[in-house]
């Protein structure tokens, strides 16, 4: 069985380790959640690569599907809302930004 390719260079070389059922059991959860391998998840975390959990990145969609839905409203009503879809996409705008970022 090949390899997979990582970038140009072929995955060619495998690592061993010891783990705690617990553990194992959490470093699947996490790559499951980020919709990767447990081996890719750990290269991610090792070599300082970033890791966006799956869920984020729905979220992320989700959150700019409503703020479309906002500015719709806003422009239907003539802005009679205007402070509150403001406000509103202040806040999604804030949370978007804290998911891109990891936090």
């Amino acid at each position: 069985m090949p390899f997979e390719t990582l970038g140009v260079e072929p995955l060619d070389a495998v690592l061993n380790m010891r783990l705690t059922s617990v553990e194992k059991a959490k470093l699947k959860e996490d790559a499951d959640l980020a919709g990767l391998s447990m081996s890719e998840l750990v290269r991610r975390r090792y070599f300082g690569r970033p890791i966006v959990a799956s869920a984020d990145t729905l979220m992320l969609k989700e959150l700019r599907r409503i703020g479309g839905l906002l500015k719709h409203v806003h422009n239907q009503s003539g802005g009679a809302y205007s402070s509150d879809t403001a406000g509103a996409l202040v806040a999604i705008k804030t949370y978007m930004e804290q998911l891109s970022h990891g936090r």
